[in-house]
């Protein structure tokens, strides 16, 4: 760059640059902002460092100057141990502020999201959304399956989901404190997405459905030498789409939101897509709710389970052929005219896709199961709906009345598990866990997975107005709307009240006279909230319903 054609104006930008190490060269090429959600909290993140040098040399190859700069990035795992769980689902907010407010301050001309996990993911979604730039997602991979090849566990495969799942195993007697003790110490063993299919890996293969990621960038391993030539190609790409102005509402669609919708439904996704996929529509003037992914399910059968709800994990489905071969497999059911950061259409990129497997990824003609991976219930104790995994959920009950047993929060049905008081039959009714009401929804997915490891996950239902982790798995409803801060029918269900599930007709009711129910909710008083500490005060007041996704209005 020649002195006289420098703008003056430019003087303060490009000197601030210099004190970056950016030279005038690099000013003159595109911009590329690298988004990376890494730090050293996260298993699912630790890693991603080391791939955003390799993305850095993929758009250096290309003409382009990456920028690098970081979001934050909770574990859902560790923040659900305690209390702070709250913070987890708000801060899908603030990463999709974070990165808007950068990418829009510095007039980036492209950007590469690194992410993995919950949260991350889907806040980089909506930042997608509302920047619209050419974009292109890099999730980080999947974690390894521990398999045991020596000791009172020689020969069993576990992943993330089994840890939890011990904590009621022990409590119960069922296994040794040895064998605890090597599942909590071995099984998470490389970085990467916990290896279930939970939030994490579901929305990781939502965004290689919607055309935002590199063919089997979502079921890869974290740490194999691939993911090196995947991060470098990643970067390569972003500049062939700035090159064509390919932009990310040209792929972030309604047809390509509905796409990934019917991808996740079709191999058991988790339950949290409905909040992140609704907000995702909402940013894109959509009008998306739960009710939709009752309608979508019932048109979608399910071709793939995997852990916790069947033996297989992760691994063994990127090795059948992962996404790719699963929407081929779904093709006819898809709008294959979406677009994809490869510079073509769903239809020919499905072309290129090659089916080997079958007993993994089944055929339409022979699925699991007739309707996809979720179930939307409705009835006087969720007039607004319910959600709940039906693909995870033992046949025997899909249909059960039972007993209420009520807790006011995630630590008192905690309590009550560890101290053995669920007994068979009984609704376990947890309340005041919604976006409002918590404020923040936790995920009850420790106290479901302890039900399961106590064996009791076919034999007691829970209820909440909360939500559960994706890989969660027996009879759990959540999302019930409208929820109990808000005045909704589960604010009054009192112990001993009868409650019928009914999946298949699609009913969750309280077996009292309305009569009784109207009295009670008119009788019904809010309980004495402190206002929550700092932004969760904040998040309370502006949060839109599950319902809608939890998005801020």
């Amino acid at each position: 760059m020649k002195k006289e054609d420098l703008i003056p104006e430019k003087a303060y930008e490009r000197a601030l640059f210099h004190a970056c190490g950016y030279s005038y060269e690099d000013l003159t090429k595109p911009k590329i902002a690298v988004v990376n959600s890494w730090n050293e909290i996260n298993p699912g993140h630790v890693h991603l460092r080391k791939l955003s040098q390799w993305v850095k040399e993929g758009i250096r190859e290309k003409g382009g100057v990456p920028m690098e700069f970081n979001t934050i990035a909770t574990c859902d795992g560790i923040a659900n141990s305690g209390n702070f769980s709250k913070y987890v689902l708000p801060t899908r907010e603030i990463i999709a502020s974070s990165i808007e407010c950068t990418i829009k301050a510095y007039g980036f001309d492209g950007m590469v999201m690194l992410c993995s996990c919950d949260k991350i993911i889907p806040g980089m979604l909506l930042a997608a959304a509302r920047c619209n730039i050419p974009t292109i997602f890099l999730t980080g991979g999947i974690m390894e399956p521990k398999t045991f090849t020596e000791g009172p566990l020689k020969g069993k495969t576990f992943v993330t989901s089994d840890i939890k799942e011990a904590i009621g195993q022990f409590n119960a007697g069922n296994i040794t404190r040895e064998e605890f003790f090597l599942i909590e110490s071995e099984t998470c063993w490389t970085p990467g997405a916990c290896n279930m299919m939970g939030t994490a890996n579901t929305m990781a293969c939502i965004v290689e459905a919607m055309g935002l990621s590199l063919p089997k960038c979502a079921t890869m391993s974290a740490v194999s030498k691939i993911r090196e030539d995947l991060s470098r190609e990643t970067g390569r790409t972003i500049m062939n789409l700035v090159k064509e102005n390919i932009r990310a509402l040209d792929i972030i669609t309604h047809q390509s939101i509905e796409n990934a919708i019917k991808v996740a439904l079709s191999f058991g996704g988790s339950s949290n897509m409905i909040l992140h996929m609704c907000a995702l529509s909402h940013e894109i003037g959509g009008d998306l709710s739960h009710f939709d992914f009752d309608r979508l399910s019932k048109s979608i059968p399910l071709l793939a389970k995997f852990k916790p709800a069947s033996e297989y994990n992760l691994s063994e489905f990127h090795e059948a052929g992962g996404v790719g071969v699963l929407m081929k497999k779904l093709s006819s059911k898809l709008d294959l005219s979406t677009k994809t950061v490869l510079g073509i259409e769903l239809k020919d990129y499905l072309n290129l896709i090659h089916v080997t497997d079958y007993q993994i990824i089944r055929d339409l003609k022979d699925p699991i199961a007739v309707e996809g991976g979720i179930a939307v219930l409705t009835g006087n104790l969720a007039p607004e709906g319910a959600i709940i995994k039906q693909s995870a959920v033992n046949p025997k009950m899909r249909h059960h009345i039972g007993p209420a047993r009520v807790f006011e929060s995630e630590e008192e049905v905690k309590r009550a598990l560890l101290s053995n008081k669920a007994e068979e039959g009984d609704v376990l009714v947890i309340r005041y866990e919604g976006p409002k009401g918590s404020p923040g929804m936790r995920e009850l997915s420790i106290p479901a997975a302890i039900l399961v490891g106590m064996e009791l996950g076919e034999l007691v239902a829970m209820i909440t107005d909360g939500r559960y982790s994706g890989a969660t798995r027996g009879p759990c409803i959540g999302h019930v709307c409208p929820e109990a801060f808000e005045g909704g029918p589960i604010a009054i269900v009192e112990e001993e009240d009868k409650i019928e599930i009914d999946i298949d007709n699609r009913r969750l009711n309280l077996l009292i006279e309305e009569k009784e129910i109207k009295n009670r909710l008119m009788e019904w008083k809010g309980p004495k909230i402190k206002p929550a500490p700092g932004y969760l005060e904040t998040y309370r007041k502006i949060v839109s319903s599950a319902k809608h996704g939890a998005y801020i209005d």
